[in-house]
């Protein structure tokens, strides 16, 4: 759910981005589609099946493709798949909200979609995971089920922050060019409405809208909940009620992982991220979600049977690789 609200929220403002251009190029609007194929990873399927990049193509991929695993639809679909498979786990209300959500998207064409107005379908897909997120918070006892579900959704909501930001890195480049520095507060804007962040940076930051700002905004802030910081800090609370662990300690390799990230985040400020670079920093933060998503599997969701198991006497490492 988490991720079809994110893609939602994406092709809104981009398309909204492409509305307002003056003039529309072919040229000029695959490269504004481009870093939001690339934000989702799906730039080279897309190109895969389609020869250009465009609102219509773009939008097609993104919400009704159900050969991509990344569209809503799909995501949607999975959802109510997965809430099926522990509907006993689930409180009714999550799984009506659920069912209901998943059949109103049934049927949609991307005509549809454009004829009835791409906004409102768009803010369609975000108050249903509000809604459904609403839902779960008020419905379901907050135990480890729950801690699941926060530990997915942060997960969720690191991943696409670090990808949006390293998709635009050449807009978050210091400009000395005013002409430059003028065209790119436009995209900046774009790049906050994205992560649901424009009216939250307005209130932290009242002067124009600047790249290092942004940067620090949504990378580094304590309290905006999509920052990722934030959601490292959020996402190792939540291993931690899992496993009983206290803070400052680690029974498994996620939270080893999450709170070394979370520490980095908390100590390093801007300027250290600026010198490092905003690609290698995503990059590096995108390698540990790796790790932190290996560890879960291997701490809560692989069960190895009894022809899987190796002697005891025998290297862990090498116990690994076989796996």
């Amino acid at each position: 759910m988490e991720r079809a609200e994110n893609i939602a929220r994406i092709l809104d403002v981009n398309l909204q981005h492409v509305l307002d251009l003056p003039q529309r190029e072919p040229e000029l609007i695959r490269k504004l589609w481009t870093p939001v194929l690339r934000s989702t990873g799906d730039e080279r399927d897309f190109y895969a099946r389609y020869k250009e990049a465009s609102s219509e193509t773009v939008i097609d991929f993104l919400t009704l493709n159900q050969e991509n695993h990344n569209s809503i639809v799909k995501c949607v679909t999975a959802c109510r798949e997965n809430a099926r498979h522990v509907r006993e786990q689930i409180s009714d209300e999550m799984w009506e909200e659920l069912n209901r959500f998943y059949l109103s998207l049934q049927g949609l064409t991307v005509k549809k979609i454009l004829k009835q107005g791409a906004d409102e379908f768009f803010k369609h897909i975000r108050s249903g995971s509000h809604l459904f997120q609403g839902i779960t918070d008020a419905t379901m006892t907050h135990g480890e089920g729950w801690d699941f579900i926060q530990v997915g959704k942060y997960l969720e909501r690191i991943d696409k922050t670090t990808r949006i930001l390293d998709s635009n890195e050449d807009v978050l480049q210091p400009k000395k060019n005013d002409n430059d520095r003028a065209t790119d507060t436009l995209k900046l804007a774009a790049i906050l409405r994205s992560c649901s962040a424009h009216s939250a940076y307005r209130r932290v930051y009242v002067a124009q809208i600047e790249a290092r700002k942004v940067l620090e905004f949504l990378i580094l802030n304590p309290n905006f909940p999509r920052s990722i910081r934030f959601c490292t800090h959020e996402l190792d609370d939540s291993l931690r009620r899992i496993s009983g662990e206290t803070e400052g300690s680690y029974s498994n390799d996620a939270e080893k992982h999450t709170g070394r990230l979370h520490s980095e985040l908390s100590y390093n400020g801007i300027d250290d991220i600026m010198s490092r670079g905003v690609s290698q920093t995503m990059d590096d933060i995108q390698r540990q979600l790796n790790k932190v998503g290996d560890a879960i599997y291997r701490a809560y969701m692989y069960f190895e049977g009894p022809e899987q198991a190796k002697p005891a006497t025998e290297p862990a490492q090498k116990q690994t690789q076989k796996q």
